[in-house]
């Protein structure tokens, strides 16, 4: 019972001290309501920690490397306030880019309709700010147009029935589709939303700023996630879709992987593989091509060729 009791006290100090490292100042009261406990108990436990630590490379315990607490704070004020932290300072950190990396990541997911306001995001995002191992980067992630379309998919699901709007195929062509959302999934800097197409009578994805229009309905959902096999891929092909060779470093060719057609016979040409994608239309080929700038090179047909010369010409054109 005794080594029970042990551990369990080990175990709150293990989680004390984070609690304590992540807020700069806070009153017992607070802890003690946080951990469920009762104020007497927390006082307890910062004592013990104001008397632990590592020791240094003589084996004994010298300056700095004890925990130290603003012990007049907290005698007089009831407030913890960490002054020297042990070893745990000492740990790797992220660099200031990886941190403002990673908090530009959380707020473009607190930006998503199913992660706004979430308090976790926002206490994280802080916590790598402080552990980073300098000031990270300020950032901003602007909200996309295609948020509100996202909040309306996310109502459909949860509602339980079907919803309706407007898609721009690949060929230009303006259809009216009714569908049962199944998944959101992302690629690059584009959402898209692969759902059961009451039209077709099969899974299809649409790409989210393609789509104008969307209502909510009021017919039950059909076929949901778990009664349909997705397949692995994001892109099915069809006997509409566009063949082009191209040239890509062998470094960057696993990013096309999504668009190599199974058979896809690859050849080195002047240190390059040289391969095949397919796309459903040119414009993709524009979108995927600008990403890849300076690691892929349209080989054939003639025609792909001078729409993606033309479009990076007619950019290039915009900057004189």
């Amino acid at each position: 019972m005794a080594e029970a009791k042990a551990q369990d006290k080990l175990a709150f100090l293990l989680s004390l001290v984070p609690y304590l490292v992540d807020h700069d100042r806070v009153a017992v009261s607070e802890v003690a309501a946080h951990f469920g406990i009762k104020p007497e108990q927390i006082r307890e436990a910062v004592r013990l920690i104001g008397v632990s630590g590592i020791p240094g490379d003589t084996a004994q315990y010298q300056h700095g490397d004890l925990f130290d607490i603003n012990w007049d704070d907290f005698e007089e004020n009831d407030q913890i306030v960490l002054t020297n932290r042990v070893a745990i300072d000492d740990s790797p950190r992220f660099s200031a880019r990886e941190a403002a990396a990673l908090i530009a990541g959380l707020q473009y997911l607190s930006a998503l309709p199913e992660h706004a306001d979430r308090a976790a995001i926002a206490t994280l995002m802080a916590k790598l700010s402080r552990g980073s191992s300098a000031e990270p980067s300020q950032v901003a992630v602007q909200a996309t147009e295609t948020d509100s379309t996202l909040a309306l998919i996310r109502q459909s699901v949860s509602d339980g029935v079907q919803m309706e709007f407007d898609y721009l195929n690949s060929r230009g062509e303006a259809e009216r589709r009714r569908v049962d959302p199944l998944r959101i999934e992302s690629m690059d800097a584009d959402w898209y939303l692969r759902a059961w197409c009451h039209l077709r009578e099969g899974v299809r994805t649409f790409r989210l700023d393609r789509i104008s229009n969307p209502e909510i309905t009021t017919a039950p959902i059909t076929f949901r996630a778990k009664d349909v096999v997705l397949p692995d891929s994001l892109f099915e092909g069809s006997s509409d879709d566009l063949l082009v060779t191209i040239d890509v470093a062998p470094a960057a060719a696993a990013l096309l992987i999504d668009y190599i057609p199974d058979g896809a016979v690859t050849t080195e040409v002047d240190g390059r593989l040289r391969t095949c994608i397919r796309v459903s239309h040119y414009h993709g080929l524009k979108r995927l091509l600008a990403s890849m700038s300076g690691v892929a090179t349209v080989i054939d047909p003639p025609e792909a060729r001078k729409v993606v010369a033309e479009w990076a010409a007619a950019g290039a054109a915009r900057y004189r």
